[in-house]
């Protein structure tokens, strides 16, 4: 039996740079860090005792005979990609919800990736991780994603991730004083708004909308390295990151009418009143969470404000995609 640990992102700036639909005319780049929040893979062989080849176990649960037969596309996909022919069962767990802006469908794609390399006794880097799953999701999926999930799911920590025209990318890890990174931590809030949504679609119509938005992306681009300057200078009030991620908010609810909602701009307005400096819904919008960026001496006021919404403490995640137990024997 394999399980893997993977975790999900938050990320701050440059989303939406990361489509090689853009990236691979314009460059790209951005500024994301794990979280530690995590989606579990649990992956064993399966005895050849049942009627069933496979076993799957998420939202639902799928005894199939064959993979043609799997109705997960991910999992379908990534049995394809990796050419399994043994039977396989395979469990999810996610620590939050699905389709909610965190990058959880390429965490589990990634985490799926790792555990069947792990289960043939292979090792798999954090390079190959991601490509592996950026084909799973972009080539055979063929779905409406960025490329800044499976990297950050993959690599964890907090990372300047850039894309290159010629589709290579290169991640730099953000260096800085460990007071300045726990600075950072303790003025942001994520907050679950309750609306799930499907990304590919929000990311569908902003991807129509590229060419008339070609100077709001360009803008977003210069972003990551402005708020990398503001971070990694410590005297620089952190504030200042504050204000710039409110500014992408404006800039990127401009992508498209998708991105928010009335009952997510009052949200956010809400939490502005009550403290915020700055803030932004994660992934393509549309629902999910929103992150919050505010002094710590507000935040109480913030959650009471917006007490119909579930708050999730978190930190900044190192490691990334892990494989945490490892029998390979099922002993």
């Amino acid at each position: 039996m394999i399980i893997t640990r993977t975790p999900y992102r938050v990320s701050f700036f440059g989303g939406g740079t990361d489509y090689p639909g853009w990236f691979r005319q314009h460059g790209g780049a951005v500024l994301a860090t794990a979280i530690d929040k995590y989606c579990y893979i649990t992956c064993r062989r399966l005895p050849p005792f049942f009627e069933h080849k496979h076993r799957i176990v998420y939202s639902i649960i799928e005894s199939v005979s064959s993979n043609d037969e799997i109705q997960h596309p991910a999992v379908r996909a990534t049995l394809q990609c990796e050419n399994v022919t043994e039977g396989l069962e395979i469990h999810h767990d996610g620590d939050l919800p699905a389709r909610s802006g965190l990058g959880s469908s390429s965490s589990f794609t990634v985490g799926l990736v790792h555990a069947l390399h792990a289960l043939r006794g292979a090792m798999i880097n954090k390079n190959q991780l991601a490509k592996t799953a950026i084909h799973i999701e972009q080539s055979m999926l063929r779905e409406n994603v960025g490329s800044q999930d499976q990297i950050v799911a993959a690599y964890g920590g907090l990372n300047y991730v850039e894309f290159r025209p010629d589709g290579a990318f290169d991640v730099t890890p953000v260096i800085v004083p460990q007071e300045r990174k726990t600075e950072l931590a303790a003025h942001l809030m994520l907050c679950f708004t309750g609306f799930s949504r499907f990304a590919s679609e929000v990311a569908k119509s902003q991807l129509e909308n590229m060419a008339a938005k070609e100077q709001q992306l360009k803008r977003m681009r210069r972003m990551v390295d402005e708020g990398l300057e503001i971070f990694v200078n410590s005297s620089v009030p952190i504030e200042e990151f504050g204000k710039l991620l409110h500014e992408a908010w404006q800039n990127k609810r401009s992508l498209s009418n998708m991105v928010t909602t009335p009952e997510i701009d009052q949200m956010y307005e809400a939490a502005r009143e009550a403290g915020a400096i700055g803030g932004k819904l994660l992934g393509a919008g549309g629902g999910g969470f929103m992150l919050l960026f505010a002094k710590p001496e507000h935040q109480a006021a913030i959650r009471k404000r917006l007490n119909n919404l579930i708050h999730v403490p978190f930190e900044f995640e190192e490691s990334g995609s892990r494989v945490v137990l490892y029998q390979p024997n099922g002993l």
